[in-house]
């Protein structure tokens, strides 16, 4: 493999462009060249934010951009799912309310303070001024089991679980009256999906969930606020076609027999012509293959990741 890869991204320090994109005049997203998103919905007399981005202090920079389209409150704040890269800005808000799935407050209690440890260790640019972020977890204070309705005044905001995929808790905010849509990390676009916590044979019938919707625009996890059914089309296959595609590599390889630093050499390289311009490739397949590999061999759901755990299976994979 000629391809030179820093452990967890660790030497990513390009900043990157900020836009904020208009989809309706209820629908706003806050995007930056492949970095975590973030969703705003305003209604008639609230504001909801899907995401939070990954510090409070980065947060401030979704809130000032809110202050330039509307004055109204932010009183919603929406988790798609667990991961400390989307929670852990939550503080700055002041929302009365953080939702977020039954399964996702399971994992929080699970993993949360883990996952928070691994993944400030992993990528550091993501969490600019990381001593913002107050002691412990980000909570959610009402949860759902599979949908909830919430009327922003006269704006229906659907909530739904349309199945696992990112994680067992991926949540979606859909306007139906408008076929916008919020996928969280169950939808990238240009941007690989990190898949470390996924479910690969769930995901592509929770895209197909997701298609049945038949959104007219999207807001992705990563990449470019698609404006068009045709992008959306485009993110949609697009996310797919990596999901199945590393798996049926993973799969194939571990069927054979390899071991897991055989199977990701070969994924790698496989994968690496048609998705390796993506942005944060090289951070994300070690995660992936080796989530794949367990999924195609003997753990039916993802294990933990620890910060040792992290630095164990980088140096197995690329040491």
């Amino acid at each position: 493999m000629s391809t030179v890869k820093t452990f967890a991204s660790a030497a990513d320090l390009e900043v990157k462009k900020v836009s904020f994109d208009k989809l309706s005049d209820h629908a706003y997203a806050y995007t930056a060249e492949g970095d975590p998103n973030t969703g705003i919905i305003i209604g008639d007399d609230a504001v909801m934010v899907i995401d939070t981005q990954a510090t409070p202090v980065m947060a401030q920079d979704v809130i000032r951009r809110i202050r330039e389209v509307t004055d109204k409150p932010i009183k919603y704040v929406l988790l798609s799912h667990y991961h400390a890269v989307r929670v852990l800005g939550a503080s700055a808000y002041g929302a009365e309310h953080i939702i977020a799935s039954e399964d996702t407050r399971d994992l929080i209690v699970e993993r949360g303070q883990f996952d928070k440890d691994s993944e400030i260790g992993r990528f550091p640019r993501l969490f600019q001024n990381v001593e913002s972020v107050p002691e412990g977890l980000t909570w959610p204070t009402m949860t759902f089991n599979k949908k909830m309705t919430l009327w922003l005044g006269s704006v229906e905001v659907q909530i739904l679980q349309l199945g696992r995929g990112h994680t067992k808790g991926d949540t979606v905010a859909w306007l139906p009256q408008e076929k916008i849509l919020f996928s969280g990390d169950l939808v990238e676009f240009d941007a690989t999906p990190y898949a470390g916590d996924a479910y690969f044979q769930d995901w592509p019938q929770t895209l197909d969930n997701l298609a049945a919707l038949k959104p007219e625009k999207l807001v992705p996890g990563r990449g470019a606020a698609l404006q068009t059914p045709e992008q959306v089309q485009a993110g949609l296959a697009g996310t797919r076609a990596f999901i199945s595609d590393l798996y049926d590599s993973v799969k194939a390889s571990a069927a054979q027999g390899e071991d897991l630093r055989k199977v990701y050499e070969a994924t790698f390289a496989k994968l690496q012509p048609k998705y390796g311009h993506w942005v944060i490739f090289n951070h994300c397949m070690p995660f992936d293959v080796t989530r794949a590999y367990d999924e195609a061999t003997q753990y039916p759901d993802p294990r933990i990741w620890t910060a040792e755990r992290d630095v164990a299976m980088w140096k197995a994979l690329e040491g």
